[in-house]
């Protein structure tokens, strides 16, 4: 009798273990899928917003004034940062650049100052540059107003798409995952049925029976989600460590959000597995607890 207690619990541990490494492994490509979507859009923001708008000055416009017009581009709602180029600076940058300076030969310097404007992520879009670049060329100290208009088009393209499939892609796996754990779930469950049944024979009520079951899904739920959160955790690390610059895209809200979240699934999805699972058993008879 002893012998027999012993192989049941530890037949029961191992249920347990098992169901845990499966829920966690689960947990993990959920938490990959809801980190990326919750980064895509950041990635679109920096992308955007280092995309560049290039004001050029005319040749009486003093350093001063280029100051001034920095300070009230500022202001603008659309402005992220402006960097100024002096016609001096633009000179020294072409021929490092080129190897040759022009104005050897020229008698005189051929580069203009510029402004280099950097739009904040809403703004970062053909409609709204076309308004703001005649916005810009009203000012007389403006000659010209530059930017590669299909490359916005191309960007913002490709990042809707990539939001799009990410989207798909997280909704398919979270069906997947709900249907893995339900899977893991209701075995761990079908095991103990004639248990259920016994118990319901000698009065238990259904909440009763749950109750137990429930609390075991829980703890099996919080536990997957922890060495889930563990498994992600070091894997951002391992990437910051890999490319630093990671930090501008990824921020502590996308972890917290991402780490709340596997909580929220593994105890959210386990009890409601847990719970159908145990409802099923307990609506069916001796008979047909014995056919399945």
């Amino acid at each position: 009798m002893k012998k027999r207690r012993t192989k049941a619990r530890n037949r029961t541990g191992l249920q347990a273990v098992t169901l845990c490494i499966s829920t966690t492994l689960v947990l993990i490509l959920l938490g990959i899928m809801v980190f990326s979507v919750l980064t895509a859009h950041n990635l679109s923001s920096y992308v955007k917003e280092n995309l560049t708008v290039t004001v050029m000055l005319g040749d009486k416009v003093t350093t001063n004034q280029a100051r001034i017009l920095c300070r009230e581009l500022y202001r603008r709602p659309y402005t992220r940062h402006v960097s100024h180029i002096s016609k001096e600076q633009a000179q020294r940058e072409q021929c490092a650049a080129m190897g040759s300076d022009p104005s050897e030969f020229l008698g005189f310097n051929p580069f203009v100052a510029t402004l280099e404007i950097q739009m904040k992520s809403d703004y970062a879009n053909c409609d709204s540059l076309k308004w703001i670049s005649a916005e810009l060329k009203r000012n007389p100290a403006v000659t010209d107003v530059a930017y590669q208009e299909d490359l916005m088009d191309k960007v913002n393209s490709n990042l809707r798409k990539l939001g799009m499939v990410l989207l798909v892609l997280a909704v398919l796996l979270t069906c997947v995952s709900f249907s893995l754990i339900s899977n893991s779930v209701r075995l761990s469950v079908y095991s103990r049925r004639f248990l259920i049944h016994t118990m319901k024979l000698v009065g238990a009520s259904w909440g009763f029976i749950r109750r137990p079951f429930l609390r075991r899904a829980m703890g099996i739920g919080l536990i997957a989600a922890l060495l889930a959160c563990i498994a992600l955790g070091g894997g951002i690390y391992v990437l910051y460590a890999y490319e630093p610059g990671l930090l501008l895209v990824i921020t502590w809200r996308e972890i917290a959000a991402t780490g709340i979240s596997v909580f929220l699934f593994g105890i959210v999805i386990t009890l409601l597995c847990a719970y159908f699972s145990v409802n099923k058993f307990l609506r069916m008879t001796a008979g047909e607890l014995y056919k399945i």
